[in-house]
């Protein structure tokens, strides 16, 4: 039995371990913890004891993790996070549902995610969703988080991503001064101001290539927005041409208010490009065994699959 005490040491001793390291010192850790800093000191130096391993280096301007402090609190702070995940689906579920905090792009919110949440609702009208404000960062070490939407390439580390949408990306232009507005090809393109999105700064690069007229297109060129949404309301201005991914702006060209060019002589079968990023859905190791975030998943999984847009024919070979 004392073998199996010295394994698993007491719960406040590995929270005020953690807590120290998350915030660098003992000072800020003590004020989050409301708790003095000698009793934090304490906790700190009772829990090495109780492992018998130095966790920290301690000097007099600085606390730093030993090697093995640094692979200790890894595996701390992944346990501290499941079973907070696990006390929080206790705490707010009542007939298998509970309370899912996630957080989305504004965009991907308003234009695809939104308008179908009254679907999850009706299938789980007992799971309440609670969206927490998005921030233009991976962290989930925040505890009132518990799964993310974010565009990428699907690699965060320690985060499980499940891609939906997002790869296909339209070209779009203005529906007014036609013209004045002439994109019968490719190479029409140069011609025009291109708006960019900051977080793709190489989608007009990888457009030019796709159809043929790298070197032509100047990708560096263009006022820069940082929401799809702000450039897609920029295109209808008249400001320029815009790259999207389809699913934001599938709605503006089927109503007319932007358009899609067509071209004639293009080796792509659309006027757009296929991406490398998308959204995706993501959360930590920590709440894969959330009931309410595994519903979610399912559902906006199958969400995603049902509404994916056909593939594309090749292009027609030339009579």
């Amino acid at each position: 039995m004392s073998s199996l005490r010295r394994l698993a040491p007491p719960l406040h001793l590995l929270r005020a371990f953690s807590t120290v390291t998350r915030f660098g010192g003992v000072s800020r850790a003590a004020e989050a913890l409301h708790l003095t800093q000698s009793a934090v000191s304490k906790q700190v130096k009772e829990l090495e004891t109780w492992v018998g391993v130095p966790l920290f280096e301690r000097s007099r301007k600085r606390l730093a993790l030993t090697p093995a402090g640094e692979r200790y609190e890894k595996a701390v702070r992944a346990v501290l996070a499941q079973l907070e995940a696990a006390t929080l689906e206790l705490i707010t579920s009542d007939d298998g549902g509970g309370a899912l905090h996630l957080s989305s792009l504004p965009t991907f919110g308003a234009k695809w995610l939104i308008p179908r949440l009254p679907q999850f609702q009706q299938l789980h009208p007992q799971i309440t969703l609670h969206f927490v404000p998005y921030v233009h960062s991976y962290d989930f070490e925040r505890p009132e988080l518990d799964c993310s939407i974010l565009f990428g390439d699907g690699h965060w580390p320690g985060a499980h991503a499940h891609y939906i949408t997002g790869r296909d990306v339209a070209l779009i232009a203005p529906r007014t001064k036609v013209a004045d507005w002439p994109l019968n090809r490719p190479r029409d393109v140069a011609r025009q101001t291109l708006l960019r999105h900051v977080t793709v700064p190489d989608a007009w690069l990888r457009w030019s290539e796709t159809h043929g007229v790298a070197g032509l297109v100047d990708p560096l060129a263009g006022p820069q927005f940082d929401q799809f949404q702000t450039m897609i309301r920029a295109v209808m201005a008249g400001m320029g041409l815009a790259l999207v991914p389809r699913c934001l702006v599938q709605d503006e060209i089927t109503a007319g208010l932007v358009r899609e060019p067509v071209f004639e002589d293009s080796p792509a079968p659309t006027s757009g490009y296929a991406s490398e990023l998308g959204y995706w859905f993501c959360y930590p190791e920590g709440r894969t065994q959330v009931h309410a975030l595994r519903c979610f998943r399912q559902w906006l999984l199958q969400s995603a699959e049902a509404t994916a847009p056909a593939p594309q024919p090749p292009p027609a070979a030339p009579a």
